[in-house]
């Protein structure tokens, strides 16, 4: 009784003292904060108490009273609640307009929804002895919303000729309700690190194709696009750290590690037929490359942003001191473009076992076909993926010379860097047979 108009009667109350509460200070609606006169706070810094966190008016009946109780294992089912169930509209919608026989306009709108798969299953045990867990602590979030996807498309197509066509798409897709860690503050007994829906993130961008259907023995896609992905987060933990640290999120979008500005791929593949479409080389009366082809793929791409680091930190030692120093904005730098090209070359065929007819190709299949060094991490410090710098910094010059035998420690040092996962896997040739019955 006596409660402004405004509180409603699900609002947290928050004392002078957990112990013996003589005065309300304020209230609580979710993550909004209230003064007692029912204003409405920008934080709970004007409830406050002496230990530094805000008292919430506690229970002070049934088998417990928590207003007198040190236990660290009084929790029971009156400590939590029921899981508001979740009800999701997905709405699909495709639209196709033929402008002529030789062009189209299409467009599409979706909505997805799933539920998180990062900090949401309820583990009663995380409550216990919680008061006297390091602040540091990590709670999940049962109570976490379904993340939304709303994805937006809008394209046209133009045949050029018979059998090529050229196609034009712009695209945006919007995420919303994305998990991330981050800092629960003013919690009582303790503040502590939890997951809640806060992320968001836009993709935009462009995509022009082509295709060329099959026209003397060849067939060509290529496809080039040009995108731009901004968010307030990469992953549910990519704001993990600030959390541990007793920092508020970032809530300005960045560009997110995902966000790959350019990407072509083109597939080109050319084969011969058999019988009266055949119409290679012959020796004699054999169709010596019949149901014979190749197929290529080239993949070429801008690389994936990442922090620099405006400090030389040890890459390979037990200890990484000092502690690295971020350098401009986040995800500022981006890893060097990427080339591949993967080759195949094979060749169908019928074999008679058992008096049965069995399609058979057999294939060679080259991966990484030029042998290319792409680059898939680096050292922050340098941008380079086998040297973070230390061994050249005042600080590693004067931690070789301390060796027992400098020239041993800076070679195996530098043996160290060279970390296999920061390069994409070498040539690779297979061969092989695959058999359809």
């Amino acid at each position: 009784t006596g409660h402004p108009g405004n509180i409603g009667e699900d609002y947290v109350v928050y004392v002078d003292n957990v112990q013996n509460p003589t005065s309300i200070l304020g209230y609580r609606d979710g993550k909004t904060w209230y003064n007692a006169a029912g204003a409405e706070l920008s934080d709970a810094s004007a409830l406050r108490v002496s230990n530094g966190l805000p008292a919430p008016l506690l229970v002070a009946d049934g088998p417990v009273n928590y207003r007198e109780s040190n236990n660290s294992v009084d929790v029971r089912s009156e400590s939590f609640e029921d899981y508001t169930p979740q009800t999701n509209f997905m709405p699909r919608v495709a639209f196709s307009f033929p402008i002529s026989d030789e062009a189209n306009f299409f467009a599409h709108y979706d909505v997805l929804t799933k539920r998180p798969t990062t900090g949401i299953r309820l583990d009663p045990s995380d409550y216990y002895f919680l008061q006297s867990r390091a602040s540091s602590a990590t709670l999940a979030n049962p109570s976490l919303r379904p993340e939304k996807t709303i994805d937006y498309e809008v394209g046209f197509q133009q045949a050029l000729t018979s059998a090529m066509a050229l196609k034009i798409s712009a695209f945006y897709r919007e995420s919303r309700d994305l998990v991330q860690a981050l800092r629960v503050f003013d919690a009582y007994p303790i503040e502590y690190n939890s997951y809640d829906n806060i992320d968001f993130a836009t993709v935009k961008g462009l995509t022009v194709s082509y295709d060329l259907r099959r026209t003397n023995n060849l067939s060509v896609r290529a496809s080039y696009t040009l995108q731009f992905a901004e968010g307030t987060g990469s992953g549910a933990t990519s704001q993990l750290n600030l959390a541990r640290s007793g920092q508020p999120n970032l809530r300005a979008p960045i560009r997110l590690s995902y966000d790959q500005r350019h990407a072509i791929v083109a597939n080109i593949d050319y084969r011969y037929a058999s019988g009266a479409n055949y119409n290679g080389p012959v020796v004699g009366d054999k169709q010596i490359l019949k149901n014979t082809g190749f197929n290529l793929q080239a993949r070429a791409g801008s690389g994936e942003p990442y922090n620099p680091q405006s400090n030389f930190t040890s890459s390979a030692l037990f200890a990484n001191n000092p502690a690295p120093l971020q350098k401009g904005a986040i995800n500022s730098a981006s890893l060097p473009w990427t080339f591949r090209f993967d080759f195949v070359l094979d060749r169908d065929f019928v074999a008679k076992i058992a008096g049965k007819d069995l399609n058979m190709n057999t294939y060679v299949q080259v991966l990484n076909l030029l042998n290319a060094r792409n680059v898939n991490n680096v050292y922050r410090a340098t941008g380079n993926p086998d040297d973070d710098g230390y061994l050249n910094s005042p600080l590693g010059r004067v931690f070789t010379g301390e060796q027992i035998s400098p020239e041993s420690f800076t070679d195996y040092y530098s043996m160290k860097l060279w970390n296999p996962n920061n390069w994409q896997l070498p040539r690779r040739i297979r061969l092989g047979l695959r058999v359809n019955f």
